[in-house]
């Protein structure tokens, strides 16, 4: 065989994969707004219809829940139909929430907008996750990294001019047209995407990663499940608090309005902080999965939480500070948004991907967790006066899943992936379970 025909199956293989990861990431990014562009919208809510602030963050939580509960079933229809038409059917939820919202005038109106909006996004966002996880088994921390980029930084491009057209048009207008745009350019990107056939994935060789795929009950009966999820509740609590109450947060320290001189432009504090915010989320979601692939997920956990925790606490001691709120927000953003990328990758190496919607789809359900703290992080700064209490705590949380990465979940996982390799649990080739290992030329060749 010439040189060129063994390596035309190799050079399809990565074009293919490369092309599907670019894809997931444009549907990533046109779904970014309902989440991160929030902010902007809740004081001019709340300056149009008067309500409290806490009964319009209500919406944040019921489209923070709905996208994470509702992911295993999302999970089962992926593994189910593929990626294809399950994007185009979010893309079709998104851009009717923003719809739904630009003529809401009650507070059930802007709930309902939220409802519709965690089903569009949760069936994108799992969708495209797990497309990322299955193609990519030998670079998994950097695909689903760049993946879930696209949805922590998709919203930078976007922010200063939704807030333009929110100051010139209205908040209903921005709703309007933004809608319809993100939810157009999802639906198209849709139709690009499939899942991997077996023969175009290649298994790693620095990462240990289990050699069997996992039933979403047999994942549920380990304990290295259950430790996972409570250390994704714990980390993703802080920056769900962080991404919701941001512009909240300026406001009551004082620093919202400060102008800021770039000597080539001049802008205002909170919407300089949320651009950078979002470069910062979407640049730590790839850089620490990389990092992830070459010294392995615990020990990124330890130093992404730990600086996390950091950064939390300097922000509620330096946060009046202007320019120290905008490092400090970044420092955040930077060490929070990986927790998408670790978890996830870490679900693919310790149970395989052929379940990995369903399983994962549970996993992520930690979100909805840490979105039923938005709200009650407003009535502890509004029962206290600051809002160092909310951020000291949720520090804790950060510090306290480092700890448990270090502690439990290095050990936890290198047993559990020992007991995928022993004879006894080996399973019979041809079944369900059976999971090709590469040698070392094989993964060379990948």
């Amino acid at each position: 065989m010439s040189k060129a025909a063994a390596g035309a199956p190799a050079q399809r293989w990565h074009s293919n994969r490369w092309l599907q990861l670019v894809v997931g990431i444009v549907c990533m990014i046109a779904t970014a707004n309902i989440q991160y562009a929030w902010t902007l919208f809740v004081p001019e809510i709340q300056k149009s219809f008067g309500w409290e602030r806490a009964s319009i963050q209500v919406a944040f939580t019921i489209f923070v829940l709905v996208q994470t509960w509702l992911a295993p079933i999302e999970g089962y229809f992926i593994d189910k139909f593929g990626p294809r038409l399950i994007v185009a059917f979010g893309a079709l939820f998104i851009g009717a929430a923003w719809v739904i919202n630009s003529q809401a005038t009650t507070l059930l109106g802007f709930y309902v907008g939220a409802a519709v909006g965690g089903i569009g996004v949760g069936s994108i966002y799992a969708t495209c996750i797990n497309n990322a996880l299955k193609w990519f088994p030998d670079r998994r921390g950097l695909a689903v990294g760049l993946t879930a980029g696209g949805y922590g930084a998709g919203s930078a491009a976007t922010i200063l001019p939704i807030a333009a057209m929110i100051d010139s048009s209205g908040f209903q207008h921005a709703f309007f047209f933004f809608g319809v745009l993100q939810g157009s350019l999802a639906f198209l990107a849709a139709w690009f995407l499939r899942a991997p056939k077996g023969t175009e994935v290649r298994v790693s060789s620095k990462v240990t990663q289990s050699r069997r795929d996992y039933t979403l009950q047999e994942a549920l009966r380990t304990r290295l499940f259950w430790l996972m999820l409570v250390m994704f509740s714990c980390v993703v609590t802080g920056g769900m608090m962080a991404v919701a109450q941001l512009g909240v947060i300026a406001q009551d320290l004082g620093v919202k309005n400060f102008k800021v001189d770039l000597y080539f432009v001049t802008m205002a504090a909170l919407p300089l902080a949320l651009m950078l915010d979002r470069i910062m989320n979407g640049i730590s979601r790839p850089f620490f999965g990389w990092v992830s692939d070459h010294i392995g997920r615990e020990k990124t956990m330890v130093i992404a939480f730990t600086l996390e925790g950091i950064g939390i606490i300097a922000l509620g001691y330096f946060g009046h500070n202007p320019w120290a709120f905008l490092i400090l927000s970044g420092v955040v953003f930077l060490a929070w948004g990986e927790v998408y990328s670790l978890f996830s990758a870490l679900a693919g190496d310790a149970f395989g991907t052929k379940h990995i919607g369903k399983i994962y789809g549970v996993l992520y359900c930690a979100k909805g967790v840490g979105a039923l703290f938005v709200p009650i992080g407003n009535l502890m700064m509004e029962a206290t006066g600051t809002w160092s209490t909310v951020l000291y705590t949720v520090a804790g949380l950060d510090l306290f899943a480092a700890f448990l990465a270090i502690t439990l979940l290095r050990p936890m996982l290198a047993a559990h992936v020992a007991g995928t390799s022993a004879p006894q649990h080996q399973p019979q080739p041809g079944s369900d379970h059976a999971m090709p290992v590469l040698s070392p030329a094989g993964r060379a060749a990948g």
